[in-house]
């Protein structure tokens, strides 16, 4: 009977690690507008954000498709900078995760880093 818990007890212990603590992806790049970064949440305040990213043009140059990319911000360093430049083109690294946490985010999606960061051409 020992073993049996004890064995449930790893297992368990091994899916929580790979659900919410083991990143999918650890190399990502996404590139977009900055539409917003908001820090919200009842009990975490966590850092969130949203990037659209240009979808596919057409001929006379307006964008028929979308992409909208949500993450979430672990250190306000970053937090910081992608605030006060809202609208500003970025690319911004990211982990992936299998879940989210709510001490962490709401997204499975981490930016850990900015790569660069340039205004659009008009």
């Amino acid at each position: 009977m020992r073993w049996f818990f004890f064995s449930l007890f790893v297992f368990l212990a091994a899916f929580i690690y790979w659900k919410y603590y083991y990143p999918f992806t650890d190399d990502g790049v996404k590139s977009g507008y900055l539409n917003y970064t908001v820090r919200k949440g009842q009990i975490f305040k966590t850092y969130e954000g949203k990037l659209i990213q240009e979808g596919i043009k057409t001929r006379s140059g307006m964008g028929i498709q979308s992409n909208e990319f949500e993450f979430s911000v672990k250190d306000k360093k970053i937090f910081d900078v992608l605030k006060l430049n809202s609208g500003k083109i970025f690319d911004l690294h990211y982990k992936e995760y299998n879940g989210a946490l709510p001490w962490r985010g709401n997204s499975r999606y981490i930016v850990d880093s900015i790569i660069s960061m340039r205004s659009p051409d008009k």
